[in-house]
C-alpha cells in the first residue's frame, strides 16, 4: 500500500482571505512593533506635516514609521531592500498589510521626517521606564568605530594641500593663458561670431578641484583655531581658570587630513586596521540593556566622552546614573609589562608622570561634571554628596 501524503495544491483558492495577523505566529516582533506604533507612541509631529488636502492620498504615516522601525530591527537599512521585503516577506506584511510602498517612497519619507523620527527615542525610553526596564543604577558607556561611506584615498593632509594648491593655481593659469591665446588665434582664423571659444572641460575640472582644495584648507584652519588644548584647564580652589592664550593664529598641523567625500569623517584605527569613519558612543542601562543615550563623534579616543554622555542622559531622562564606570585609559602592553616587572623603562619618573597625567585628566573631567550637579542641587546635603563624589574621583592614580 502506497504512503499517503498531505495534499499540496498551490492553485487552491481560499473562500475567505486570511488576515495579516495570521501570517506570523502570536507574540512575533512584527505584532509588537505595529501595535506599539499605533497605540502607544505619539506621532502627531509626523501627522501634522500632511496639511495639503489635494493630491493622491499618501501611505499612512504611522504605517511608514512602523515599517522603518521594524526594518531596522531586522537589519535592513536600504530603501530598496525594505521595498523588496514588503513584497516577499510575510512578517513585513503583518506590519503594513497589503500596502507595497516602493523604495522612493520609503527614502523620501525617511528624509522628510528624520528629525521627528529621531525624537521618538525619548518616547521609547519613557515606555521602558514605565515597564521598569530603565533604572539608571549602573550605566555602561562604550564606543565603536563605524566605517563612513568614503574612501581613505579621498583624504588629503594639510601639508599636501599647501604643496598642491600653488601648483594647481599655476597650471590652471597657464591653461587660461593658452586658452586665451588659442581663442585669439581662432578669432583671427574663423571670426569673432563663430563658436569654439569655450574653455575645455578638463580646464574647468581642474579649476573646480583647486577651489575644493582651498575650501578644505579653510575648513582645517577653522577647526585648528576652534580646537581646545588636549590638557584640561587648570583649577584653583575648585574654580576653573580661563586660558590667556588665543587660538586665533593657530594653524593646523601638516598631517591634519580632510576627506573630500565626507568631510566630517576621520581616519581611525581599529582592530582590523585603519578606516575612514566615525566613533559611535552608546550608554546602556544595566537593568534591561536599554540604550539611554547615544552620539556619533569624529574622535578616536573615548576618554573625553564621559561628561558629554552624562549630560545627554540627564537631558533625556532628567536624571544621571548613580554609578558609571570610569573612562578607560589604555597604554601599550609593553609599557604596562615593564611597569609591573619593575624595569627601569617604565619605573622612570617620566613614565609614571605620563600615566598619572591621564588619570588626573579623567578625574578633573568628572569633577567638573560633579560641580555642575552641585550648582543645581536642591539642598546643602545634595551639594555635599556631589562634592564627595568628586573628591573620591580625584584619588591618586593606581596601575593594576
Amino acid at each position: 500500500m502506497a504512503k499517503t501524503f498531505r495534499p499540496w495544491d498551490v492553485e487552491q483558492r481560499w473562500l475567505l482571505p486570511p488576515s495579516v495577523d495570521e501570517l506570523v505566529p502570536e507574540g512575533h516582533l512584527a505584532h509588537f512593533v505595529r501595535d506599539t506604533m499605533r497605540d502607544e507612541l505619539d506621532l502627531s509631529e509626523v501627522m501634522t506635516a500632511y496639511d495639503e488636502e489635494r493630491g493622491y492620498p499618501p501611505f499612512h504615516p504611522v504605517m511608514m514609521t512602523a515599517l522603518l522601525l521594524y526594518s531596522y530591527c531586522q537589519g535592513l537599512c536600504s530603501s530598496r531592500r525594505i521595498a523588496k521585503a514588503c513584497v516577499e516577506r510575510v512578517d513585513f506584511m503583518a506590519v503594513i498589510g497589503r500596502s507595497h510602498p516602493d523604495f522612493r517612497t520609503v527614502a523620501k519619507f525617511r528624509k522628510r521626517h528624520l528629525p521627528a523620527l529621531a525624537r521618538l527615542f525619548e518616547q521609547v525610553l519613557r515606555l521602558c521606564e514605565r515597564a521598569s526596564m530603565v533604572q539608571l543604577g549602573h550605566v555602561a558607556l562604550d564606543g565603536t568605530k563605524i566605517k563612513a561611506n568614503a574612501s581613505q584615498r579621498k583624504a588629503m593632509s594639510y601639508g599636501r594641500m599647501k604643496e598642491i594648491e600653488p601648483k594647481l593655481a599655476a597650471e590652471v593659469q597657464s591653461w587660461f593663458d593658452k586658452a586665451e591665446a588659442d581663442d585669439a588665434a581662432d578669432d583671427d582664423k574663423h571670426g569673432v561670431e563663430l563658436s569654439g571659444d569655450e574653455l575645455p572641460t578638463w580646464v574647468v575640472n581642474k579649476e573646480q578641484r583647486r577651489q575644493r582644495i582651498q575650501a578644505a584648507m579653510a575648513q582645517l584652519e577653522a577647526e585648528a583655531r576652534a580646537e581646545p588644548d588636549d590638557d584640561p584647564p587648570p583649577t584653583d580652589g575648585g574654580a576653573l581658570l580661563l586660558r590667556s592664550e588665543s587660538n586665533a593664529d593657530k594653524a593646523p598641523a601638516d598631517k591634519k587630513q580632510l576627506n573630500f567625500t565626507d568631510p566630517q569623517s576621520k581616519i581611525m584605527k581599529t582592530a582590523d586596521g585603519f578606516i575612514q569613519g566615525y566613533n559611535c558612543q552608546a550608554a546602556v542601562d544595566s537593568a534591561a540593556q536599554i540604550i539611554v543615550a547615544h552620539e556619533v563623534v569624529a574622535a578616536q579616543n573615548d576618554n573625553n566622552r564621559l561628561v558629554p554622555m552624562l549630560d545627554k542622559i540627564a537631558a533625556t531622562r532628567g536624571a544621571t546614573p548613580s554609578s558609571s564606570p570610569p573612562t578607560a585609559v589604555t597604554f601599550p602592553r609593553r609599557i604596562l609589562r615593564r611597569f609591573v616587572a619593575g624595569r627601569s623603562a617604565a619605573t622612570s619618573p617620566r613614565a609614571r608622570s605620563s600615566i598619572c597625567a591621564h588619570r588626573r585628566r579623567s578625574a578633573q573631567q568628572f569633577e567638573v561634571h560633579s560641580r555642575r550637579r552641585c550648582a543645581g542641587a536642591s539642598s546643602e546635603a545634595d551639594s555635599a554628596h556631589a562634592i564627595g563624589c568628586a573628591s573620591k574621583s580625584s584619588s591618586p592614580c593606581l596601575v593594576r
